[in-house]
Order: C-alpha cells, then structure tokens, then sequence
C-alpha cells in the first residue's frame, strides 16, 4: 500500500464525501474515487457504503481508518526526525516534552544525572499545555515524552514507569475547605467560588465551562492564590501555607502514573542513554 493511496482513504473517511476529501487533496473526484476502488480491490473488501448523500465506512474501513493514521503518522514522524538530524549538522540533540510545571523536580534530576553521562548529547525541552506531549512525539517533534496516566494516552509508545502517586486538590490558603481532611474529586470539581480550570484541546480551542482558560501550571497556580479556582494535581506538586497554597487530599482519585515514553523500534543511542538515566533513578 502507497502512502499517497493511504491520504486519500484517510481524507474519504474523515470527509465521509469524496467530493469534498477531493477539494481537500487539491484533486479531481473521478482519479480519488478510482483510486479507492482499486484500493478496495486489491484489499478484497469494501471500505465504505456509497450513499446519495456520501458514505459511511465499513467495520474494514474503520480498521484502516485507525491503522491508517497511525501509519501516516509514523511517515510523518521519521520525517520530521531525519530534518532535524539534517539541520542539527552533526551536533546531535534530543527533544525532550513535558507539561509545563508539571514533573518540574524530577525533570531536573533527570537532566542533570544524563548530563553527568559521558555519551549524553544536548536536551532540548519543549513545555507545553496537557495533552499536547503524546502528539508531538507520535508526529517526531520530540523524541522522548514524559507522560502521565490516565491523563495521556500512552498507546503505541514504549514506555519506563518513573513513580506513582495519589491525586490532592489544591486549595488557596485560608478558604474554608482547607480545613477539611479529606475530600473526594466530585466535591473538589464542585466547589462554587473556585471552578477547575480549562485547558486547550490540541486545535487550541478550549471545552466550555465557567473556569479560567489557562495554559500553563505557572499560571494557574497564581489564579489559585488569587481565590480564582482550585486544581487537582498529583500529590509530588506540594505546596506550604507561606506559598499562598494549601493541600487537601483526595480519596476517591485515581492514582497517577508518570512514565518515560519513546516511540517503538527507536535505534537511538540518545534516548536509549536517556531512559537508562531514567531508570536508575
């Protein structure tokens, strides 16, 4: 299978119109619609229902719906990594992404005890908001992620758990409900006068919701001290009376698993260094 009969499939099913999958591949309709008929011939299988109105995929165009991206993703990465070797002109460099604030101790034992490594080469480390670290590192912005469950998906990816940990709620000091002992994530996302904060899907766009739009944790945890929202965060994000913060544990919260993640089959000695370093520590 070509990797260009793959995007037009992609841009079918995405579309569910070969009219408009052909305005969006900048083409004819009868070439793509030939294109995937021959497609489904020599895969021995219908991919879509044809309609008046458009199609629809078969249970065999969803497998490849699914398998497709994930190829073309692959392409798309090993692209984007051998630019980057290119441009790096023989100073090779690992791109390291993260959450921004989030991890930030381990981070930084981690990168000081890989810099102690006689083979290490240059980090870079990209921050950037929740949910954006599994896609740049599937797409080959970055070569290693540091990620965590169950909040990004870590399928496809090798992967070195770092530590596991409980969840908390981070209250600004002196509201009322520090005082409790505990509480659970229902009455944690509830709390009238301090709404969870929204984060930006990958299009940048943010879900609705009365809470502050935000983008990094720096952020949100001065609008924490300011009275304007509460947050639950793994329990390794510590705060102190005299930082304005206050920490209330959770006892429903599921617990949170920060792992090392790198694509499959990756030959780097770089990362390979890196995770080791990971793991010792």
């Amino acid at each position: 299978m070509e990797t260009r009969e793959l995007r037009y499939f992609v841009a079918v099913a995405e579309e569910l119109h070969v009219g408009r999958a052909a305005q969006r591949l900048g083409m004819a309709q009868p070439p793509l619609s030939r294109a995937i008929a021959q497609l489904e011939r020599r895969l021995g299988a219908d991919l879509f229902v044809r309609t008046p109105r458009g199609v629809t995929l078969t249970d065999a165009g969803e497998t490849l719906l699914r398998e497709g991206r994930v190829a073309l993703d692959a392409v798309e990465a090993a692209e984007r990594r051998t630019r980057r070797t290119v441009e790096a002109a023989g100073r090779p460099a690992l791109v390291l992404t993260a959450k921004a604030g989030a991890s930030g101790e381990l981070m930084a034992k981690l990168l000081d005890a890989y810099a102690a490594e006689p083979d290490a080469v240059d980090v870079e480390v990209v921050l950037s908001p929740p949910g954006h670290q599994a896609a740049m590192l599937r797409d080959g912005r970055a070569d290693v992620a540091i990620l965590h469950r169950p909040f990004d998906d870590t399928s496809g990816f090798d992967v070195d758990v770092l530590m596991v940990e409980e969840q908390v709620a981070i209250l600004p000091a002196g509201h009322p409900l520090t005082a409790r002992a505990s509480m659970t994530v229902a009455e944690a996302s509830s709390i009238p006068d301090l709404p969870l904060p929204r984060w930006p899907d990958l299009d940048g766009s943010y879900p609705e919701g009365p809470g502050p739009e935000l983008r990094d944790l720096t952020q949100v945890l001065q609008l924490v001290r300011l009275g304007r929202t509460a947050l639950v965060l793994p329990e390794s994000v510590r705060a102190n009376p005299s930082d304005g913060l206050a920490v209330v544990p959770l006892t429903d919260a599921a617990r949170v698993t920060t792992v090392i993640a790198w694509p499959p089959h990756c030959t780097s000695t770089a990362v390979a260094g890196l995770v080791r370093t990971a793991a010792r520590l």
